[in-house]
C-alpha cells in the first residue's frame, strides 16, 4: 500500500479508503469484518462511514457495525485514520439534520457513542447547509476540537465556492479550517475539475473522490450487469455511452488491466487527490483493486483517457484573460 499526506496536513492515508456505505444493508456484519479485517491487513488505515449510512436498517447501523469491529481489539483504533459525517436527517425531528451548531454537536457525540470511541479524526460535513452561517458552523466545530472529540474537519458535496468561503472565514479565525473534499469524481463525472479541485488545490484541502466507478459503468461489461447496476435507469445510460465504454474496456484490454483498477488508479494521477473511495461489497472485490496503488500509466495512456472522457476545464482560468 502507498500513502500520500491528507491536504495540507501531516497526516498520512492510504491511497484506498476503505467506504462503507455498504455495510449492514448490502454487506452483512460478519463480511463487514472479513472486509475491514483484510483491509487492514493490506495497509489500507483510512476508513470512511457517515452517521447516516444503514438504508432499510436504519440510520446509524453502519456506525455501529464498526463500533463492534473496533471494540474486538481496542488497539485497531491506533491504526486507522477514522472519518465520519453529519448533516443528513437521523430522525423526524426538525432540529436532527443539518449543520446549526446545536446538530452538530449532537450528531457528534451520537457518532463517538455508536462507533464507541473517544474521538472521530476526520469529521465531515456530509453536505452543504446554506441555512447555517458559516460562523456557526466552525463555532460549533472548534468546540468539537477544544473538546478533543475531532481532530480535522471535511467537507463533502461542496462546491468551489463554499471551500474558499470556509477557509477564508477559518483563517480570519486564525484557525487550520478544512483540510479535506469529498467529491463525486470519476472518468465520465469530471465537473468538479472545473472549481472543485482548483479551490482544493489553491487551500490546500485533499479531495477524496467517492462513486469512482460511476455507479458501475467503468467497471466493464460485466460490472454492469448484476446487482443494482442492472436498472433499467443504468442500463439506458450504458446503451447512451456504448461507444464510450467500448473504447475504455478497449484500452484496458490493451493495458492488461481490469477497467476498474484502470479507473481508480486514473483518480490517483490526477493532482490533488488524496486517496479514492472503494466500497467493496465483499473480499473478493477489496482483493482485486488491492493492486491499484502499483499501476502507473503513463503519458500517452492519460491521453487517450482524455480523449475517452474529455476534461471539463477548469472554470476560473478558462474565460480569464
Amino acid at each position: 500500500m502507498k500513502y500520500r499526506q491528507l491536504g495540507r496536513t501531516a497526516l498520512s492515508v492510504s491511497e484506498l479508503c476503505l467506504g462503507t456505505m455498504n455495510f449492514g444493508p448490502r454487506t452483512s456484519e460478519r463480511d463487514s469484518f472479513e472486509i475491514l479485517n483484510r483491509s487492514v491487513e493490506a495497509g489500507i488505515n483510512f476508513v470512511d462511514t457517515a452517521n447516516q449510512y444503514g438504508g432499510d436498517l436504519g440510520v446509524g447501523t453502519t456506525e455501529k457495525i464498526l463500533g463492534r469491529w473496533l471494540a474486538e481489539d481496542k488497539s485497531r483504533r491506533e491504526h486507522i485514520v477514522l472519518a465520519t459525517k453529519a448533516h443528513e436527517p437521523m430522525s423526524d425531528d426538525i432540529n436532527d439534520h443539518g449543520l446549526s451548531a446545536r446538530h452538530i454537536q449532537m450528531a457528534c457525540d451520537a457518532s463517538l457513542k455508536r462507533l464507541g470511541v473517544e474521538h472521530i479524526d476526520l469529521y465531515q460535513m456530509h453536505h452543504i447547509d446554506r441555512s447555517a452561517p458559516i460562523e456557526e458552523i466552525w463555532q460549533a466545530m472548534d468546540r468539537l476540537i477544544n473538546q478533543g472529540k475531532i481532530t480535522y474537519v471535511g467537507s463533502s458535496n461542496f462546491p468551489g465556492w463554499a471551500i474558499a468561503r470556509a477557509n477564508e472565514k477559518a483563517i480570519a479565525r486564525q484557525r487550520l479550517g478544512l483540510i479535506s473534499e469529498q467529491s463525486v469524481y470519476n472518468l465520465i463525472e469530471r465537473r468538479v475539475e472545473l472549481e472543485v479541485l482548483p479551490a482544493c488545490r489553491e487551500y490546500g484541502l485533499g479531495l477524496i473522490p467517492w462513486s469512482p466507478l460511476a455507479g458501475g459503468l467503468l467497471a466493464g461489461g460485466e460490472g454492469v450487469a448484476t446487482g443494482r447496476r442492472h436498472s433499467a435507469e443504468m442500463q439506458k445510460v450504458v446503451g447512451e455511452r456504448r461507444k464510450q465504454l467500448d473504447q475504455f474496456d478497449h484500452l484496458c484490454g490493451e493495458l492488461g488491466e481490469a477497467p476498474s483498477s484502470i479507473a481508480l488508479s486514473w483518480l490517483l494521477h490526477q493532482p490533488g487527490v488524496a486517496a479514492t473511495i472503494i466500497g467493496p461489497g465483499s473480499a473478493a472485490h477489496l482483493t482485486s483493486v488491492l493492486q491499484v496503488p502499483d499501476i502507473r500509466l503513463d503519458l500517452p495512456t492519460l491521453n487517450q483517457l482524455d480523449e475517452i472522457f474529455p476534461p471539463c476545464g477548469e472554470a476560473p482560468e478558462a474565460y480569464a484573460w
